[in-house]
């Protein structure tokens, strides 16, 4: 008789237990249904009292919670509520886009003034932790700017790392948005696309050029630290200790030869080093520019097509004939953009670097003022065409300074010419425009 009475007080607990479990269930999921339709409406203030009830009780529902939340705490500028759902958030989705949470609170403290600057980097810090990539645009750069300050005196390497790391970020991020955008512009460009496509493509290209500010903006904070006078001694005194490092090899060569410390002899050593470390495309491509610039002309033509061949990502070859690109000169630094503009359609850098060639032949090739400025107007359209393709090149500055020296009104009525006009662009550049 006592089995049997245990047996039902255990079938009745459990009941009770497993309905009460059920009936708190079905509650979370009716105040979910209710705050979040309060939350897409913009209703806000109605749908704080559902979230914290969420919050407390159903914490791991759904991660759209959190999403919905967090623009409810933001609109209504509630920084207990803020803290409340970031918190919770990383404690119950610790592996739902952690990077990107950190970075949002850093936004919401920041702009509210919610938080000290040390306060802010420490937040900062875990989301570059976990994942640079996921940190929001201008927090990347904010980011970069205080380690920088921290930093620049006491341990520029320091420093160096940090921007590596973040510009690979940024390549990497602007790489994806490249490819993104250039399937859909070639469905724009036949009338495929779909509403929604479009309102991506607009995304994608806002977002491609603000990264291309950011990149811009790194380079010129790195720039003021990162001189050949500072680099020498530093990667003179490590060396030995990183000589075996592939990522600390790549990380030097690239970083004195983006700030032109070739003609130093170091430059030779790290990019030997290199090459034997990791045997790699990026290695044989650098140590090609070694044999340039030793005068192996041939040496350097073998080694720039082992690097070719060996590489099999076609990005990476469009930037290796781009680098090739630069190391030459008229022409036939035209003709190797092209080539890099074949693998690579949207890289904008390479028409960038066509309108740079053009610009420094302005001088040489015209005979009067009007025919040289009109050298302008072939930059102008290279530079335009890489800001359609490659939002996030930083095409900007060279359009502002192409346009303030192309033809002006007075000068083309005096040429005898009329706005609309073709042109053909003489010397080697050989191209047909219109006149402004």
């Amino acid at each position: 008789m006592k089995k049997i009475t245990y047996l039902l007080t255990g079938l009745f607990l459990f009941v009770a237990v497993n309905g009460a479990k059920a009936q708190a269930s079905q509650e979370c999921h009716i105040k979910y249904n209710l705050f979040k339709g309060d939350a897409t409406t913009k209703k806000y203030a109605q749908a704080k009292p559902n979230l914290e009830y969420l919050l407390d009780n159903c914490a791991t529902l759904s991660i759209n919670i959190y999403k919905y939340g967090a623009k409810v705490a933001e609109n209504l500028k509630d920084p207990v509520l803020a803290k409340k759902v970031y918190e919770t958030r990383l404690a119950n989705f610790p592996d739902k886009d952690p990077a990107k949470a950190h970075s949002d609170y850093a936004d919401f403290l920041i702009e509210n003034k919610l938080a000290s600057d040390d306060e802010v980097f420490e937040i900062l810090k875990k989301a570059y932790n976990i994942s640079p990539k996921d940190m929001g645009v201008k927090n990347i750069f904010l980011y970069f700017q205080m380690i920088a300050d921290k930093h620049q005196d006491s341990n520029p390497q320091k420093v160096f790392d940090t921007y590596d790391d973040v510009m690979e970020s940024v390549e990497e991020k602007l790489e994806d948005y490249s490819k993104k955008i250039a399937k859909l512009q070639e469905k724009d460009s036949v009338g495929t696309i779909t509403s929604r496509e479009k309102r991506n493509l607009r995304a994608y290209t806002i977002n491609s050029g603000l990264l291309g500010k950011v990149e811009g903006g790194l380079d010129a904070k790195i720039s003021k630290i990162a001189t050949c006078e500072r680099l020498i001694p530093i990667y003179s005194r490590d060396f030995e200790e990183n000589k075996t490092d592939g990522v600390w090899l790549k990380r030097a060569v690239s970083r004195m030869y983006n700030k032109e410390c070739q003609t130093d002899p170091l430059f030779e050593k790290l990019a030997n080093e290199y090459a034997k470390v990791t045997q790699s495309a990026d290695a044989y491509n650098f140590l090609a520019g070694v044999l340039a610039k030793n005068g192996d002309k041939s040496g350097a033509a073998e080694m720039r097509k082992k690097a070719f061949d060996l590489e099999t990502d076609p990005f990476k070859k469009a930037k290796y004939k781009l680098r090739e690109a630069q190391s030459a000169g008229g022409s036939r630094a035209r003709a190797l953009a092209y080539e890099a503009l074949k693998y690579n359609p949207n890289m904008g850098k390479a028409y960038l670097f066509i309108a740079s060639l053009y610009q420094r032949s302005a001088n040489s090739c015209g005979g009067d003022e009007f025919e040289k400025r009109m050298v302008y107007v072939a930059a102008l359209n290279k530079a335009l065409k890489a800001k359609k393709v490659d939002p996030g090149c930083g095409a900007g500055r060279y359009i502002s300074s192409y346009k303030k020296n192309v033809p002006s009104k007075k000068l083309i009525f005096q040429k005898g010419m009329s706005s609309g006009a073709s042109y053909r662009v003489g010397c080697w550049i050989g191209e047909t425009v219109r006149v402004p």
